[in-house]
């Protein structure tokens, strides 16, 4: 069932969603024009993608999902423990692409991805929101709108998709 957005905007029954893929990760960088922008060690890379009709209040549920998403080993090698558990960090990356269609032909569209400024505008709310809870240092990012290139190192693999979408 999609949720609606302000004033009955429905979206061709399509879901509205902020949505992170999130990789637990030994290492993590980003570099743009070979200088090195960011970069962690031991928690998430987040690839962020940002949605038409999306707003400030789901980049923050969202940024509370992800500082709680319990996916690091307890004790016992279950995925059972979170961030906050764990004092990784986290560097977020915005990817538009995340919001490919690809149901025509072999050409993505990317009509479904938010206009340049309301995804810059989530995009910091998210990151801003992390911090809030992790603080600055443990918060690293990319650039929003540069071409970027983006070393990550998956331990596991882990890789979990969240979205604000079934709140």
């Amino acid at each position: 069932m999609a949720r609606m957005g302000g004033k009955g905007d429905e979206r061709n029954g399509e879901d509205r969603n902020v949505k992170a893929l999130v990789q637990r990760v030994s290492s993590g960088c980003v570099t743009i024009d070979g200088k090195e922008t960011g970069r962690i060690e031991n928690g998430f890379v987040v690839l962020l993608g940002v949605r038409q009709g999306d707003t400030e209040d789901d980049a923050r549920t969202l940024a509370h999902k992800t500082v709680n998403l319990r996916i690091f080993p307890d004790q016992n090698g279950r995925m059972n423990r979170s961030l906050l558990d764990t004092d990784g960090d986290v560097l977020v990356v915005s990817q538009f692409t995340l919001y490919a269609d690809t149901r025509k032909g072999n050409r993505p569209s990317f009509v479904g991805a938010a206009e340049p400024n309301l995804a810059e505008a989530l995009y910091e709310e998210y990151v801003a929101a992390v911090r809030r809870t992790l603080g600055d240092a443990r918060v690293a990012t990319g650039r929003f709108g540069a071409m970027m290139t983006v070393t990550i190192v998956n331990d596991g693999p882990v890789t979990i998709e969240l979205c604000t979408d079934a709140r």
